[in-house]
């Protein structure tokens, strides 16, 4: 799961002001620990505690449903069933679909069946041993997102290949972030922040109808050190980077960023990618593609992509902007 820190600005102008005798609404906020990573979400407008209470309820609903590594979720169900058809929810089918769509336009380099190699690499708890090639071989040989057969009239989907095994770590946290803004919406909630492990997502703007300032973690930095920021607006902003599960040996970095060609992660000219879109779940499958193709191919996807924009972190701390991107004022 990837991944990363994120660092809030958040500056209530009216505040800095000077004789402002007005001050806007404290937000509610919450946070919990759910899908492996640390979920925030905060709510203007409303003094409504339940509404928070919810939002939690279907972050964990969905992850039940999503996660490779609970047992009785529907994920592990499927990558446990031998090749037999398992019957799913309407949401995990939609979210295998988006899956196949952007493994299918990466050409691969962004795959839903990367399981095995994350398993085998498992660097939750890996604290710097190296797979053996002839055990990367066999994992990647059942990496293969064609494997993955979706019937959506009976409501199922199976591995062709009964080694094959499915993680949406890639996109899941996006999707989720998604159907909870979708939430907040149909519950009247105008302005909010969801921060999902660091896929951000923004309902509205802020109270005083400016922008979110939401700064960049600087690669490798202290947590909290920003290398920019970014302003958003009823947007997702999302980054992948290779700082954030590492472990390093023999003077290389090993990051979870996994190219399924070879089993041992991507290696190029980058960092990070932070990608700017109205859709976290795109953000999410794009900031990991653009990862994988390095900048150049990675700024050209971005510059023919409708509606997204990106920022590019370079090895040597330079950035690199997307042809319409606006930086935070």
């Amino acid at each position: 799961m990837k991944r990363l820190s994120f660092i809030f600005i958040i500056i209530l102008l009216c505040g800095l002001i000077h004789g402002c005798s007005v001050k806007p609404a404290e937000p509610l906020s919450h946070t919990e620990v759910i899908f492996d990573t640390v979920v925030t979400i905060q709510i203007y407008g409303t003094q409504d505690s339940s509404i928070l209470d919810d939002c939690f309820a279907l972050c964990r609903a969905y992850e039940q449903k999503l996660s490779r590594t609970i047992d009785s979720s529907e994920i592990s169900q499927l990558n446990h069933a031998g090749g037999a058809a398992v019957t799913v929810s309407d949401d995990t089918l939609e979210l295998i679909q988006k899956g196949l769509y952007y493994s299918e336009i990466s050409g691969g380099n962004f795959d839903i069946t990367v399981a095995p190699l994350s398993e085998l690499w498992d660097f939750k708890n890996n604290s710097g041993d190296i797979p053996d090639a002839q055990a990367l071989a066999e994992a990647r040989s059942h990496v293969n997102y064609q494997n993955v057969i979706v019937d959506c009239d009976a409501g199922t989907v199976r591995l062709a290949d009964p080694k094959a095994g499915i993680d949406l770590g890639g996109i899941a946290k996006g999707y989720i972030a998604d159907k909870t803004k979708e939430f907040l919406l149909e519950r009247g909630i105008e302005h909010a922040l969801i921060n999902l492990g660091g896929d951000v997502l923004t309902v509205g703007g802020k109270p005083d109808s400016t922008a979110y300032h939401i700064g960049i973690q600087k690669p490798f930095a202290d947590s909290g050190e920003t290398i920019t920021a970014v302003s958003a607006s009823s947007l997702s902003v999302v980054t992948s980077g290779i700082y954030e599960r590492y472990f390093e040996t023999n003077g290389n970095i090993y990051h979870h960023i996994l190219d399924p060609r070879t089993g041992y992660p991507f290696e190029n000219d980058l960092y990070g990618v932070t990608i700017l879109s109205e859709s976290s779940a795109k953000g999410d499958a794009l900031s990991t593609i653009c990862l994988s193709l390095g900048l150049e191919q990675g700024l050209s996807l971005i510059n023919r992509t409708k509606d997204v924009e990106a920022l590019f972190i370079t090895q040597d701390y330079q950035l690199y902007y997307s042809d319409h991107f606006k930086q935070a004022d």
